[in-house]
């Protein structure tokens, strides 16, 4: 397939659910998989995702359970250790795979080779402002803002003059038409977010505040190739979490994006994907070619 072309195809997950995700490139290549951040879907790495496919790489992005047009839980089952039972599962596809996590799905990657020992289905680390330590400012705003709209949105604009009062360092689009995406069409004529209601009930964000332990000691036991990429105006991510992280994973690559916030896939684009696909390049591929 060529790289500027997707295919859209769904992937068994854990406890019977299916996720729905984006594919570029060609399926024979390394493949990279991508994790967005709760509250987002697999288009916040739309960008990065074709980038990469002409990198060479099979890059498939991800809606995750609950989001998107994956499964939803029945059962209302978002806990982290959910979502990275998903990552389990549908790593398992593939041979020796990238995983890039933002927020939620960084976790959910971190905790997913954690659990899969000594030897992780995967063969570098992405995390996306998000390490072991998060700031507890960020996540109340994080929370105040998924849950400010539960009756939802008249237009798009309506939303985007939300999304332009939380980012206002991101200049709100002109094409709502990206937007769109991330909103679905109620039979009441209204938008909500594309996400199940449920999933900011179990309060993801808490339970990682207080279960450092166990995030340390996951990030301790990475032996692969990492990066760490934080955006410098991150209110998730403290300039003292990434230290931290960076402490514990002294072999990590770090990158610190001037002009973007926790959304940082959204916010410069270009400066993320440059750092992606040049820690790749550089580390990834050189391990396989000494391999």
């Amino acid at each position: 397939m060529p790289a500027s072309q997707k295919q859209t195809r769904t992937f068994d997950a854990a406890q019977g659910l299916r996720l729905t995700a984006d594919c570029y490139g060609d399926p024979e290549a390394p493949a990279v998989l991508l994790f967005h951040g709760g509250g987002q879907t697999r288009h916040a790495f739309g960008g990065t995702a074709t980038a990469l496919a002409h990198a060479g790489w099979y890059a498939v992005s991800f809606d995750l359970r609950g989001h998107g047009d994956s499964d939803w839980s029945e059962a209302g089952r978002y806990h982290f250790a959910d979502y990275a039972s998903d990552v389990v599962a549908v790593a398992s596809g593939f041979e020796s795979p990238v995983l890039v996590g933002a927020s939620l799905g960084g976790i959910a990657s971190l905790r997913a080779i954690a659990e899969t020992g000594s030897e992780p289905n995967a063969s570098a680390l992405v995390l996306v402002d998000i390490a072991t330590r998060m700031e507890r400012a960020g996540t109340e705003r994080i929370r105040s803002f998924m849950t400010s709209r539960p009756e939802g949105f008249e237009s798009l604009e309506e939303a985007a003059d939300l999304i332009a009062a939380y980012n206002p360092h991101r200049k709100r689009p002109r094409n709502l038409a990206g937007l769109e995406k991330n909103l679905r069409l109620g039979a009441d004529g209204r938008y909500r977010w594309h996400w199940d209601p449920r999933f900011m009930q179990i309060r993801s964000l808490d339970h990682a505040l207080s279960d450092v332990a166990s995030l340390d000691e996951a990030a301790r036991g990475l032996a692969m190739p990492v990066l760490l990429v934080r955006g410098r105006m991150s209110d998730l991510l403290s300039e003292e979490g990434a230290r931290h992280f960076l402490d514990l994973v002294p072999h990590a690559h770090f990158r610190d994006v001037s002009g973007a916030g926790h959304m940082i896939a959204g916010d410069r684009n270009d400066l993320f994907t440059e750092a992606v696909t040049t820690f790749l390049a550089s580390e990834v591929r050189r391990d396989a070619r000494a391999s």
